[in-house]
């Protein structure tokens, strides 16, 4: 167990780390012009979309209709906090950051794309979000893992084998930020053995052109460990996943993941 210093420390490491993240999140906003924005004295949300992602029109449009929708959302939500609580606004308005990065694109046409979400409302400390897109830029429209499969039944074998690989790749990660995993297993109860309930997944590089080494699951804070853990990226290799591949999906798997992948982050 960990004394109540290191945890301490942990949580005010863990604070300045957000603190750092929405710094670096402001210097990036104001350097660049945003996709999609609104701002008044409420509300300022802005949405971005990397480079990769505007050069592919479909792409793009279907993820700024998205960021947009978002936009609206939260801007909605964020007047009708006003009006049942000024107070909440004595330090200023709210805002929201929303950045599409792609991850990887496997066999010229799978593009995956981590979408990342910033929340400042003035609350104990800033929020924030991940979700992943796999977007086929053939059909032209979003898709999941499943062709890659021979199935991918709730509780079925492949997504046991997933769930498996998730888990021992968060024990990994969580022994490497030397994290007390007592009560892990707590943590872990909401990553069921079916594809909505496992985590939101991309195709991680390889170090051969145009394939996949595998998956990568992207947790937010408080997803699978506390706050202070920050974001987690679990790591399932291709040769893991080897049995359970359909043909679609022995073609895009292969290599190694890359040394300089291993933050998961892009």
């Amino acid at each position: 167990m960990r004394s109540t210093a290191t945890v301490t420390f942990a949580r005010r490491m863990g604070f300045i780390g957000a603190a750092a993240c929405l710094a670096l999140s402001a210097a990036f906003a104001a350097e660049l012009k945003p996709d999609a924005a609104i701002k008044n004295r409420n509300v300022e949300a802005n949405v971005f979309l990397d480079d990769k992602i505007k050069a592919d029109p479909a792409l793009a449009a279907d993820c700024l209709a998205e960021g947009k929708k978002w936009i609206d959302k939260n801007a909605a939500e964020t007047n009708a906090s006003r009006k049942q609580d000024p107070q909440l606004f004595h330090d200023g308005g709210w805002s929201f950051e929303r950045k599409y990065d792609t991850r990887s694109v496997v066999d010229g046409h799978y593009v995956s794309i981590v979408r990342s979400d910033y929340m400042d409302t003035h609350a104990a400390h800033p929020n924030s979000d991940v979700n992943t897109i796999l977007w086929d830029s053939a059909q032209k429209k979003r898709i999941s893992i499943r062709p890659f499969f021979t199935e991918t039944a709730d509780n079925g074998p492949t997504m046991k084998a997933i769930q498996s690989g998730v888990i021992a790749s968060l024990n990994i990660e969580k022994k490497k930020r030397d994290i007390d995993e007592t009560g892990a297993a707590d943590w872990y109860k909401d990553l069921e053995p079916k594809l909505l309930k496992i985590g939101a997944v991309t195709l991680a590089p390889s170090t051969v052109s145009g394939k996949s080494s595998g998956l990568t699951f992207h947790y937010p804070p408080y997803a699978v460990g506390s706050y202070v853990e920050g974001e987690y990226i679990a790591f399932v290799p291709w040769e893991t996943l080897k049995p359970y591949l359909s043909p679609e999906g022995t073609k895009i798997f292969g290599g190694a993941r890359p040394k300089d992948d291993d933050d998961g982050t892009r």
